[in-house]
Formats: C-alpha cells, sequence, structure tokens
C-alpha cells in the first residue's frame, strides 16, 4: 500500500509505503509499483496508531459489558492500534492460569495488546511473571471494580517482584483514609466526586512515588485527575497519564451524567479540569490513555452509591483530540506523542509510534475538515451509552494493524454507516512479538529519537503546583 501525499503531524507531506507489516519508506514523489493500492492522502493526516495504555475489556468474566471482538472493533474504528488491558476480570489476571485464559480470548483481537498482571493478597508473582505481561497494575491503592485494593507491604513486594523482572509497575493511586466519608450522606450524583477527595489522589502519588524513588525505581502512574497529582509525578522522575474525561469532563457535566458520570478517580471542580488539560498541553503529562471501563446503561442506572465506576471511551479518544487540533488548542505533533510516541518510550515498543522507515505499519488516515457528532448508536463497543454524546471529532477514514487494514469507510460516509467495513483480528500480544523477533530492530539513540517522523533510517539522526485544600461542596 502507497499512501500518496499524506501529511504527518510534523507538517511534511510525504509519500509513505507500506510492504508486509512494516513501513518501508517514507520519501518524496515513491514510485508506485502495479501490485500495490494506491491511497490518495492529498489533504489527509497520516499519523501513528494510538497506543491506548489502559483499557478494560471485560473478558473474561463480564462479556456482557465487553469482549475482545467489541472492544478491538471500537480500538480500530478510534484509530487505537494497541491495548493494553486491565487485570480486574473474573478471574483476575494475577496468576499464570488466570493470565492464560485471557491471552485466549484476546486472539479475538483486531488489534495489537497487551496484558497487565495483577496484584493481590493472592497472587502468583512467580507463575505470572513467567508470562509474557506487558506490565504490573494497575496496582490498586484504593478499592475500584474489582476490589483489588492493596496495603503499602503488598505493594512494596509488587515492586521488588517487578524490578527484579524488569518489568513496569501501573499505580492507580488514591489514599482511602483521606475519602471524605461525610458525603455518603448525600444521594446526588456529585456526592462520589465529594467523596473520593482530590487529596486523596494527590496523597498517594506522592506516598507511592516517593516509595518508588526510595528503591531506585520508577512507576507510572494511572488515570491522574488532579493537577497536583500530575505534578508530583513530574517532579519525583515518574510518568503519568490522563483520561480524555478528565481532560473534557468535569463536576458540571454530572447533571446531564447524573450516575453515568461516576469513575475511579472521579470527576473533578472545573477548574481543576482545566489545569489538568493545561498540563496535557504543556508536555507535563506524558500520555492520554482511555480507562475504557464499559458498563451497559442499565447498570449505570443505579442510585449514586450502587452504580459501577467507569466510562467507556477507547473509540473516542483520539477522535476528540483531533478536534481540538482544529481548534489550534492542541497540535498535532502534541497528539503523535501523547498518544502513540511516548506511551511505546515508556512501555518499550521500539516498533511502534512513529511514521518511519522500519516501524510497524500501526497507522491512521484522517481529514481534519471533517468532524462528525459522537453518537453512541454509532460506536462499536457494547456498552450502549456514551459521556460524550453529541461532541465534535474527527474519526479515522482507515486504520492499520501491522500493515493489514482492520478499520476503512468512505470518506464521504459518517462513523458507523454502511460503507465500514472491517479485517480480520490480527492482534498479537506484543510483548510475545518482540520476543519471538528476538527484540530484533534495535535502533540507535542518536540516529532516532522518539516521536520524530522521520523519512529513511539513514536519516535518523514541575515544578509541583500548590493548591489550596479542596472544597467538595457543589
Amino acid at each position: 500500500m502507497l499512501f500518496r501525499n499524506a501529511t504527518l503531524a510534523d507538517g511534511r507531506r510525504r509519500d509513505v509505503r507500506v510492504s508486509g507489516e512494516t513501513i518501508a519508506a517514507v520519501g518524496e514523489d515513491l514510485g508506485g509499483r502495479e501490485d500495490e493500492r494506491t491511497v490518495d492522502a492529498t489533504g489527509k493526516r497520516l499519523l501513528p496508531g494510538m497506543i491506548d495504555a489502559h483499557v478494560h475489556f471485560r473478558e473474561p468474566g463480564d462479556s456482557h459489558k465487553e469482549d475482545w471482538t467489541t472492544g478491538s472493533t471500537s480500538a480500530a474504528a478510534g484509530g487505537v492500534t494497541t491495548v493494553v488491558d486491565q487485570p480486574n476480570t473474573s478471574p483476575p489476571t494475577v496468576d499464570g492460569a488466570a493470565f492464560d485464559e485471557k491471552a485466549t480470548l484476546a486472539v479475538d483481537s483486531l488489534v495489537d495488546f497487551g496484558l497487565n498482571g495483577g496484584v493481590t493478597a493472592d497472587w502468583d508473582p512467580d507463575s505470572l511473571l513467567d508470562r509474557d505481561v506487558f506490565a504490573l497494575g494497575e496496582v490498586f491503592l484504593a478499592d475500584s471494580t474489582g476490589n483489588m485494593g492493596i496495603e503499602e507491604p503488598l505493594f512494596l513486594d509488587a515492586l521488588a517482584e517487578a524490578d527484579a523482572r524488569d518489568v513496569t509497575v501501573t499505580v492507580h493511586a488514591e489514599d482511602a483514609s483521606l475519602f471524605n466519608v461525610s458525603a455518603q450522606e448525600r444521594d446526588d450524583a456529585d456526592a462520589w466526586s465529594a467523596y473520593r477527595t482530590a487529596r486523596a489522589e494527590a496523597a498517594a502519588v506522592a506516598r507511592a512515588c516517593d516509595v518508588a524513588a526510595e528503591r531506585d525505581t520508577t512507576i507510572h502512574v494511572a488515570h491522574t485527575s488532579t493537577p497536583r497529582g500530575i505534578d508530583i509525578a513530574a517532579e519525583s522522575g515518574m510518568t503519568c497519564e490522563v483520561t480524555p474525561h478528565h481532560m473534557y469532563l468535569s463536576r458540571n457535566d454530572l447533571r446531564e451524567l447524573d450516575t453515568h458520570g461516576r469513575m475511579n478517580p472521579p470527576l473533578r471542580r472545573e477548574k481543576r479540569r482545566q489545569r489538568v488539560y493545561d498540563r496535557v498541553v504543556d508536555g507535563t503529562v506524558d500520555m492520554i490513555a482511555t480507562d475504557h471501563a464499559p458498563h451497559t446503561a442499565a447498570e449505570k442506572d443505579a442510585e449514586i452509591w450502587d452504580a459501577p465506576s467507569g466510562v467507556p471511551g477507547v473509540e473516542t479518544a483520539l477522535p476528540l483530540l483531533l478536534a481540538d487540533a482544529r481548534t489550534g488548542d492542541l497540535t498535532y505533533e502534541r497528539i503523535r506523542d501523547l498518544t502513540a510516541a511516548n506511551p511505546a518510550d515508556v512501555f518499550d515498543l521500539p516498533n511502534k509510534g512513529a511514521v518511519a522507515e522500519g516501524m510497524d505499519a500501526d497507522l491512521v488516515l484522517v481529514d481534519p475538515g471533517k468532524t462528525h457528532p459522537i453518537r453512541a448508536d454509532r460506536l462499536h463497543t457494547k456498552c450502549d451509552w456514551t459521556p460524550f454524546e453529541g461532541r465534535e471529532a474527527v474519526f479515522p477514514q482507515l486504520t492499520l494493524v501491522r500493515g493489514s487494514v482492520v478499520y476503512e469507510r468512505d470518506p464521504d460516509d459518517r462513523p458507523g454507516g454502511e460503507s465500514e467495513t472491517l479485517g480480520d483480528a490480527v492482534g498479537r500480544n506484543v510483548r510475545t512479538a518482540a520476543e519471538n523477533a528476538g527484540d530484533g530492530r534495535e535502533r540507535d539513540a542518536d540516529r532516532l529519537t522518539r516521536g520524530e517522523e522521520t523519512e529513511s533510517i539513514a536519516d535518523l539522526a514541575a515544578e509541583v503546583v500548590e493548591e489550596r485544600p479542596d472544597d467538595d461542596r457543589r
């Protein structure tokens, strides 16, 4: 396949040739071949596929919410080419047998995947870490879906086990001792945000980062929802992610979302949301990850203390970011770094995250001039609702996973329209693939700077912000 005259994230217009599973060439005026498909990409952006480091595809155990076919189809339609599934399934992925069970189900994936291992009181690190685990975590420092919250001694054990095997640890950081118990007397949708305070996140991030630093190791902080938590992680030399819902939604939106807006960590006040967004823009935040956590509308339609936590987002994340590029709030280069280049760096995926010769042909073609409103009935997840209903977004027209077309629609058709076609389940475990390749495509660091799209291999050459105490009143 040859993409002709595509605009890359940095604004250069280039032809991009895909051969087999990799990008064979990036250059100007590449000669066409009789046996290849040519795609006219004039006026369109060709980006590296998103690496979503945080999804919950719900298998095994809750396939009525999502499964690997529907979840990965939703990912492909949203320009996500690699997903990382979290361990709080049923059974939880805390030993070798549970990992094997999930790996068997994941063969239905249209996109590449990683499988995280979990930490509980009865986990078996020997059998679990003998598998091709992507990372350890998210390690829950407070309870969430799946009741996998742990105490600090077990967290220390997990850090030691992971460090011994050179495995990244990701952390869900909330300190339950700082939850506002008086909020439990309320029954409105905002009570959940009042209960799980911003201070609880900041304190847990600080403690987790301190513990990691004391042991000369690093952690990745999942779904940071407060500017304070982001700043602490950055100053500590750790990495962090932010979700689209914490970028775009605040407690003000709970009037409309009601209990559908319950999540962990919860939505924050509008001023905090804006400061989180600012840190996404200015480079303090390392990556965007969706925390795609689907529940059915019927399940979410419950009292605030009974509704399950979580919202869907794997199909709408990149389209929402691309809509912000249209307005100038984000640059395409920053979006590339947040969704592809940085996750590839942080999680050691040397063949992904850039449009460059020799890289995996994980590619997304979009027309930045066309937006469509997000509609739940046009999305591909089993989850029959979205917190972003009606928002304008830029959806992919074509998504490739290692050179295979996994999603395509007519440029003149809307997302979810009749012209859509889906590819085969070509996804594979990125850790297994790396081992089978012998981690084979090592590049001289001086010749490849992650996140820079390059024309050929030969060319490769916060301070913590203090905040006033949280006011948990509406």
